[in-house]
């Protein structure tokens, strides 16, 4: 730990308990070097001053050397404003404020020299500033001696109200600086050697110059040190992970018996692609090897990742051990369970179905017959992590939607046996090889990227509000063809906030458009009562509704070869990668199938780009890399990053995918030499592994 690290920011000058308790909660700062990684996102050049007659529309930001020579406030209240007029020498400019009246007029005097920041606005032909920043000329002048690139930071609403603008930050980094790091240098975070290789400036180098560059060539030397060291440890600690994981011992399947190869001669239901072979022989060199197999499999949405599942499970069969299928959801398990039971059913492998709304006679039965071996195969939900299932020799666990379980979670399944069983989970939601990269490393990953011969490509329609009713005549048209139709809403009940299509109100606006006897409509939602859900999702898997009004608990696991038509509402309430994942519930049959995408008649930017992607894409690698570039790993206000079980504070996985690979070609190259990290020059990684390793496990996929 730094010298920094133990000094707390609330005792800083300027800063405070109130203040600290912003930044802890909005930036998760709580120590001085906590706040020294809190990077600016981009530089403004303050070197450069403009006169104001210089100042035209197509200017940004702009920056002025002048005086204050008058204030004056109006109105009262939340309706009071500050209006200033400011003086170059040469011509003068008004300036008005509508936040923090009273400080500002507290805090500026007339006369006094000033440089003004800000974004000049045109109004009636005259250019005025609103809320712009006003430093005083010998502040402003110190500043940049430190560097004219100066940076801007993310924040928040929140920060913003606490006086905790970009300028603010700012101010507290230079309190550091000259308080604590005038005579101190940040202990080094990488070995020399690594330094040496890369040309890498030293960490003390790096957080002077990300917060104050003196030039735009070391800044950028500077970012791409930051960016590589963090990246390189993620990969650092996964290449590791994975080195332990290839040692550690697993049951060695030595036979492709008679359940494997009766099945593929007489009893495959179509003829397997490429991809899924090639995966299946990934598998098998795995499971055959004596170490405890831990891939991962990815494929998209109707690729046939669940045959692959049913032909490694007979593997273990094959080889005198039980397999296991966990599913996150209860009709995926149902589903899976009605599919596979049919399939190997000619084998008379015992297959049995394990849920929370299985009978208590019948899941005693089960718990016997799975511990006596008589049950060969067990497919479930959360059910199959309780005390009481016990397996008699369990030698494969398949976890499907592995994202939807938790570590914890899973890990009580890896406990099924005192020997942990070879893993394989998979995934219809296709992660963008960056992101796999840094989640997974890239070893133990297969892909399915092919679809089974036979399937016609999903048609893609984009349309606004307007065109609902020639959407719902085209449902009839398919309806009276024999086939169903799904429609998706983002919301159960009206939200007040959120002006969109809701579950409820359009299930009885549907009855309206689509009236008994003639048509019949399911609802099915996260809220229903389980049985309630079961019993509304079988109507419209029996064919007894043509229509299921559903939210997204119908992303995974549904399956009904007869659903031609999916229609999205409020499109642009959903990622990409979802709308990818909702549209591949259709396009199961060899029908021709549909998905209408219906946004509201007023689009962003963004809804249209992400509208033209889903409607001339139908491939899930392709989409989620689409998918991260446009909302990135982070959220909105880019302070932390969403849904990642690490923390970035300044890579980016869409846009520094070249950094990474770096990072990962450097780390492999250091553990093929020093695997266990035991060498003097090598001390200070293990060193920051140990000290980031707490946190979390970052290469478990197991």
């Amino acid at each position: 730990m730094s010298e920094l690290a133990k000094l707390e920011i609330k005792y800083l000058k300027g800063v405070g308990p109130k203040k600290a308790d912003i930044l802890k909660s909005e930036l998760k700062v709580e120590n001085l070097e906590d706040m020294l990684y809190v990077f600016p996102f981009r530089y403004i050049d303050r070197s450069k001053f403009y006169k104001i007659s210089q100042i035209d529309s197509n200017m940004a930001y702009v920056q002025i050397k002048g005086t204050l020579q008058s204030l004056r406030t109006a109105g009262e209240g939340k309706s009071s404003r500050i209006s200033g007029i400011f003086s170059d020498g040469e011509s003068t400019i008004e300036l008005v404020w509508f936040k923090g009246v009273k400080y500002i007029a507290d805090q500026l005097k007339i006369g006094h020299e000033y440089v003004l920041f800000g974004k000049p606005n045109f109004y009636n032909g005259q250019i005025n500033f609103v809320h712009p920043e006003l430093e005083s000329a010998n502040s402003a002048e110190a500043k940049r001696t430190l560097g004219g690139l100066q940076g801007v930071y993310n924040t928040t609403e929140k920060m913003k109200n606490n006086f905790l603008t970009t300028k603010g930050v700012q101010n507290i980094i230079i309190n550091i600086m000259q308080t604590h790091m005038a005579n101190y240098q940040l202990p080094e975070t990488l070995p020399n050697y690594l330094l040496e290789k890369l040309k890498l400036p030293t960490l003390d180098t790096c957080i002077r110059n990300l917060h104050f560059p003196k030039d735009k060539q070391l800044l950028e030397k500077c970012q791409f040190r930051m960016k590589f060291e963090e990246l390189f440890y993620i990969q650092l600690q996964l290449l590791r992970r994975n080195l332990l994981q290839s040692k550690k011992a697993g049951f060695a399947f030595t036979t492709i018996g008679r359940y494997f190869n009766t099945f593929f001669r007489d009893y495959i239901p179509f003829e397997l692609t490429g991809a899924q072979k090639r995966v299946i022989k990934e598998v098998w060199a795995d499971m055959k090897g004596g170490k405890q197999m831990n891939r991962l499999l990815q494929g998209d949405v109707g690729s046939g990742k669940t045959l692959v599942a049913v032909m490694c499970s007979l593997m273990a069969l094959d080889n005198n051990f039980q397999a296991c299928i966990m599913a996150p959801t209860e009709i995926l398990a149902t589903q899976h369970y009605a599919s596979i039971s049919q399939m190997l059913k000619p084998l008379s492998i015992q297959v049995r179905l394990l849920t929370g709304s299985t009978r208590t006679a019948e899941r005693r039965e089960i718990h016997e017959n799975l511990e006596n071996g008589t049950v060969q195969l067990l497919i479930g939900t959360h059910a199959l992590l309780e005390d009481k299932v016990k397996f008699h020799n369990l030698g494969l666990a398949i976890i499907d939607e592995q994202h939807r379980f938790g570590v914890a979670q899973r890990a009580k399944l890896w406990a099924k046996n005192i020997c942990p069983p070879h893993v394989l989970v998979m995934t219809a939601t296709p992660i963008p090889r960056t992101l796999a990269m840094t989640l997974y490393g890239d070893l133990d990953v297969s892909v399915i990227d092919e679809l089974p011969p036979g399937r016609q490509p999903i048609k893609t329609i984009h349309r606004t509000e307007t065109n609902r009713l020639g959407i719902y005549d085209f449902v009839k048209k398919e309806i009276a063809k024999g086939r169903q139709a799904y429609i998706v809403y983002p919301l159960i009940k009206e939200s007040e906030a959120l002006d969109f299509q809701n579950l409820e109100a359009g299930y009885q606006q549907l009855k309206g458009i689509f009236p008994e006897p003639q048509y019949h409509i399911s609802m099915v939602h996260g809220q229903l009562p389980a049985a309630e859900k079961e019993e509304e999702m079988q109507k419209f898997v029996s064919g007894q509704t043509q229509i299921l009004v559903a939210t997204t608990v119908i992303e995974v696991g549904v399956n009904v070869p007869n659903a031609s038509v999916m229609i999205i509402e409020s499109a642009e309430r959903f990622g990409l990668s979802q709308l990818h994942q909702l549209r591949g519930r259709v396009g199961r049959g060899a029908e021709q199938s549909y998905c209408i995408l219906i946004t509201s008649n007023k689009q962003a930017k963004n809804t249209r780009e992400r509208m033209e992607i889903m409607t001339t894409s139908t491939d899930g690698f392709e989409i989620s890399e689409a998918d991260l570039r446009l909302r990135g790993p982070g959220d909105l206000e880019g302070t932390q990053q969403s849904g990642m079980p690490f923390e970035l504070h300044i890579a980016d996985l869409a846009r520094d995918g070249q950094v990474l690979q770096v990072a990962r070609d450097t780390a492999r190259l250091i553990l093929n030499n020093d695997p266990d990290l035991s060498t003097n020059e090598n001390f200070i990684l293990k060193e920051q592994l140990q000290k980031k390793a707490p946190a979390v496990d970052w290469g478990s996929i197991s």
